[in-house]
Protein backbone atom coordinates (compact mmCIF):
# COMPACT_ATOMS: atom_id res chain seq x y z
CA UNK A 1 0.00 0.00 0.00
CA UNK A 2 0.84 3.51 -0.42
CA UNK A 3 2.38 6.10 1.95
CA UNK A 4 1.75 9.89 1.33
CA UNK A 5 5.34 11.55 2.16
CA UNK A 6 5.68 15.35 3.51
CA UNK A 7 8.65 16.52 4.36
CA UNK A 8 9.07 19.84 6.06
CA UNK A 9 12.48 22.13 6.68
CA UNK A 10 12.06 23.56 10.07
CA UNK A 11 13.99 25.67 11.94
CA UNK A 12 14.29 24.59 15.23
CA UNK A 13 14.41 20.63 15.13
CA UNK A 14 13.57 19.90 18.72
CA UNK A 15 10.23 22.39 19.56
CA UNK A 16 8.80 20.81 16.10
CA UNK A 17 9.74 17.24 17.50
CA UNK A 18 8.07 17.88 20.63
CA UNK A 19 5.07 19.59 18.70
CA UNK A 20 4.60 16.85 16.07
CA UNK A 21 4.91 14.35 18.86
CA UNK A 22 2.32 15.42 20.48
CA UNK A 23 0.15 16.05 17.32
CA UNK A 24 0.25 12.91 15.98
CA UNK A 25 0.44 11.23 19.59
CA UNK A 26 3.32 9.27 19.09
CA UNK A 27 7.13 9.34 19.01
CA UNK A 28 9.55 9.69 15.85
CA UNK A 29 10.24 6.22 14.25
CA UNK A 30 13.58 8.23 13.78
CA UNK A 31 15.30 10.89 15.54
CA UNK A 32 18.54 11.91 14.63
CA UNK A 33 20.16 15.50 15.43
CA UNK A 34 19.15 16.91 12.36
CA UNK A 35 16.14 14.88 11.37
CA UNK A 36 12.94 13.21 12.38
CA UNK A 37 10.45 10.87 10.72
CA UNK A 38 6.84 9.36 11.81
CA UNK A 39 5.77 6.68 9.78
CA UNK A 40 2.07 7.09 10.64
CA UNK A 41 -0.79 4.56 9.90
CA UNK A 42 -3.63 6.94 10.88
CA UNK A 43 -3.28 9.26 8.42
CA UNK A 44 -0.99 6.73 6.59
CA UNK A 45 1.69 9.07 5.66
CA UNK A 46 5.54 9.45 6.43
CA UNK A 47 5.89 12.56 8.02
CA UNK A 48 9.76 14.00 7.98
CA UNK A 49 11.06 17.20 9.19
CA UNK A 50 14.65 18.25 8.81
CA UNK A 51 16.84 21.44 9.79
CA UNK A 52 19.22 21.28 6.85
CA UNK A 53 20.35 24.57 5.76
CA UNK A 54 17.35 25.36 3.82
CA UNK A 55 14.46 28.33 4.39
CA UNK A 56 11.65 26.57 6.64
CA UNK A 57 8.32 25.37 4.96
CA UNK A 58 7.31 22.66 2.90
CA UNK A 59 10.44 21.43 1.21
CA UNK A 60 8.51 18.42 -1.24
CA UNK A 61 5.72 15.89 -1.23
CA UNK A 62 5.75 12.68 -2.68
CA UNK A 63 4.09 9.01 -2.44
CA UNK A 64 6.33 6.27 -0.68
CA UNK A 65 5.34 2.77 -2.71
CA UNK A 66 6.24 -0.63 -1.52
CA UNK A 67 7.85 -2.33 -4.75
CA UNK A 68 9.70 -1.55 -7.68
CA UNK A 69 6.97 -2.30 -9.88
CA UNK A 70 4.91 0.22 -8.07
CA UNK A 71 7.70 2.79 -8.18
CA UNK A 72 7.83 2.11 -12.26
CA UNK A 73 3.71 2.09 -12.62
CA UNK A 74 4.06 5.76 -10.69
CA UNK A 75 6.84 6.52 -13.21
CA UNK A 76 4.66 5.85 -15.87
CA UNK A 77 2.12 8.33 -14.72
CA UNK A 78 4.50 11.27 -13.78
CA UNK A 79 5.70 11.06 -17.69
CA UNK A 80 1.91 10.99 -18.51
CA UNK A 81 1.19 14.39 -16.46
CA UNK A 82 4.25 16.11 -18.91
CA UNK A 83 6.49 16.95 -16.39
CA UNK A 84 10.87 16.31 -16.82
CA UNK A 85 10.88 12.68 -14.57
CA UNK A 86 14.42 12.94 -12.80
CA UNK A 87 15.15 9.47 -11.58
CA UNK A 88 17.80 8.01 -8.67
CA UNK A 89 18.49 4.82 -8.40
CA UNK A 90 19.71 3.49 -5.03
CA UNK A 91 20.29 7.29 -3.31
CA UNK A 92 21.11 7.69 0.17
CA UNK A 93 18.94 10.13 1.56
CA UNK A 94 17.07 10.83 4.59
CA UNK A 95 18.66 7.62 6.22
CA UNK A 96 17.46 5.91 3.72
CA UNK A 97 18.60 4.21 0.60
CA UNK A 98 15.83 4.67 -2.31
CA UNK A 99 15.28 4.63 -5.89
CA UNK A 100 13.57 7.72 -6.55
CA UNK A 101 11.72 9.54 -9.15
CA UNK A 102 11.50 13.25 -8.86
CA UNK A 103 9.06 15.89 -10.76
CA UNK A 104 7.71 19.40 -9.96
CA UNK A 105 3.85 20.29 -10.72
CA UNK A 106 3.03 23.45 -12.72
CA UNK A 107 3.17 25.32 -9.64
CA UNK A 108 6.64 24.51 -9.04
CA UNK A 109 6.15 22.46 -5.95
CA UNK A 110 8.48 19.57 -5.80
CA UNK A 111 7.10 15.62 -5.95
CA UNK A 112 9.33 12.45 -4.57
CA UNK A 113 8.01 8.92 -5.46
CA UNK A 114 10.04 6.44 -3.92
CA UNK A 115 11.02 2.96 -2.88
CA UNK A 116 12.87 2.76 0.14
CA UNK A 117 15.41 -0.60 0.19
CA UNK A 118 17.07 0.10 3.53
CA UNK A 119 18.46 1.98 5.99
CA UNK A 120 21.69 4.10 5.63
CA UNK A 121 23.86 5.87 8.34
CA UNK A 122 23.97 9.21 6.77
CA UNK A 123 21.45 11.99 6.50
CA UNK A 124 22.49 11.89 1.99
CA UNK A 125 25.81 11.04 0.39
CA UNK A 126 27.70 13.63 -1.89
CA UNK A 127 28.09 12.16 -5.18
CA UNK A 128 29.28 14.32 -7.70
CA UNK A 129 27.51 12.04 -10.41
CA UNK A 130 24.10 12.74 -8.85
CA UNK A 131 21.81 16.16 -9.28
CA UNK A 132 21.06 16.86 -5.48
CA UNK A 133 21.42 20.04 -3.35
CA UNK A 134 23.36 17.83 -1.03
CA UNK A 135 21.52 19.14 2.38
CA UNK A 136 18.08 18.05 1.15
CA UNK A 137 18.85 15.53 -0.82
CA UNK A 138 16.35 16.13 -3.82
CA UNK A 139 17.44 17.62 -7.71
CA UNK A 140 16.62 20.81 -9.00
CA UNK A 141 14.68 19.15 -11.31
CA UNK A 142 14.16 22.37 -14.10
CA UNK A 143 18.40 21.65 -14.36
CA UNK A 144 18.36 17.90 -14.48
CA UNK A 145 17.71 16.34 -17.85
CA UNK A 146 15.73 13.67 -17.05
CA UNK A 147 17.26 10.29 -18.08
CA UNK A 148 14.31 8.21 -20.53
CA UNK A 149 14.18 4.66 -20.78
CA UNK A 150 14.26 4.21 -24.55
CA UNK A 151 12.56 0.89 -24.92
CA UNK A 152 9.64 2.03 -22.94
CA UNK A 153 9.15 6.16 -22.99
CA UNK A 154 9.37 6.69 -19.17
CA UNK A 155 11.74 7.46 -16.83
CA UNK A 156 12.11 3.64 -14.81
CA UNK A 157 15.30 4.07 -12.53
CA UNK A 158 18.36 3.11 -14.72
CA UNK A 159 21.98 2.53 -13.48
CA UNK A 160 24.15 5.04 -12.18
CA UNK A 161 22.51 7.68 -9.94
CA UNK A 162 20.84 10.23 -11.85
Amino acid sequence: MNRFHVHLNVSDLASSVRFYSKLFAAEPTVLKSDYAKWMLENPRVNFAISNTGRAPGVDHLGIQVDSEGDLAELGHRLDAAGGAVVPEEATICCYAQSDKLWTEDPQGTRWETFHTLGDATTYYAADAACATDGAACSPDVRSVKPKVDKGTGCCAPQSGCC
